[in-house]
């Protein structure tokens, strides 16, 4: 079952349960998911989707001065996949990543951006290479 096919079931429950803030939540990103050419989305669009709403909501919330988290926010928030940790990313680069390929360390982003896809916050790969 893809994401998108996850959501559209879990809408449906949510309309059943009365569940107002999931409902909300799941219609507005079937809504984005509307907006695309194709029917049905690959997952990495659904992901992509996702995110690009989330980081609007937190925006939003941030212009307001409110806290960075909603239940909008933990609604979409929970079709995400699993980031991978802090750690996880720093044993990946210690292993598989040779420092003296690259003119700077910041140059070896891509390979481990393409190691780990939509699994990692780019943000967090960068403050590890600075640190580095």
């Amino acid at each position: 079952m893809t994401i998108q096919e996850k959501i559209k079931q879990d809408l449906t429950l949510a309309i059943k349960a009365k569940d107002v803030e999931t409902k909300n939540a799941l219609r507005v990103a079937m809504g984005e998911f509307g907006r695309s050419d194709k029917k049905e989305l690959p997952d990495d669009d659904v992901i992509k989707t996702l995110k690009k709403l989330i980081k609007s909501e937190k925006e939003l919330l941030q212009q307001k001065g409110e806290s960075d988290t909603s239940p909008f926010i933990d609604v979409l928030g929970g079709y995400l996949p699993q980031m991978a940790g802090e750690a996880e990313i720093y044993a990946w680069i210690q292993e598989s990543i040779d420092f003296s390929q690259f003119k700077n360390k910041m140059q070896a982003m891509g390979p481990i951006m393409n190691h780990f896809g939509a699994n990692a916050d780019g943000n967090t790969v960068k403050e590890i290479l600075q640190k580095l």
